[in-house]
């Protein structure tokens, strides 16, 4: 596993123009399975409820399945959930993840020992 100090991989897989899923998108999913609420995941990430809301249109319109459901509102207020088919894309994003940053490990920290020590700073 790579750690911290070694360098850390932000993938983004681009499938065409205009559909890409990278970190934030899954982070999102991971929120809204925590909370139950895609404000509440917004929130969790500093992000606008407009902003995690388009995510998550654009996230259910890359597949052919939705990825996010919704209920609507009212006095106990409304929701959102993976569904079935959120949690295998959320899962194999996060497998993705995982395996590059295993095949990059060594080639990351032989990067990280060449980094300047003074943070690249102009001298």
């Amino acid at each position: 596993m790579v750690s911290e100090r070694d360098g850390r991989l932000r993938l983004r897989v681009l499938f065409e123009p205009g559909i890409v899923l990278g970190p934030g998108k899954a982070d999102l999913l991971e929120g809204i399975r925590a909370t139950g609420s895609i404000s509440a995941a917004g929130r969790r990430m500093r992000m606008s409820y407009k902003r995690a809301w388009d995510l998550v249109v654009a996230l259910n319109g890359y597949f052919d399945t939705p990825v996010v459901q919704t209920s609507k509102g009212g006095s106990g207020g409304g929701g959102a959930s993976l569904t079935p088919f959120g949690e295998q894309v959320l899962a194999a994003y996060r497998r993705i993840e995982a395996k590059s940053a295993q095949v990059a490990a060594d080639e990351l920290a032989w990067l990280r020992d060449r980094l300047s020590h003074d943070g690249g700073a102009p001298s």
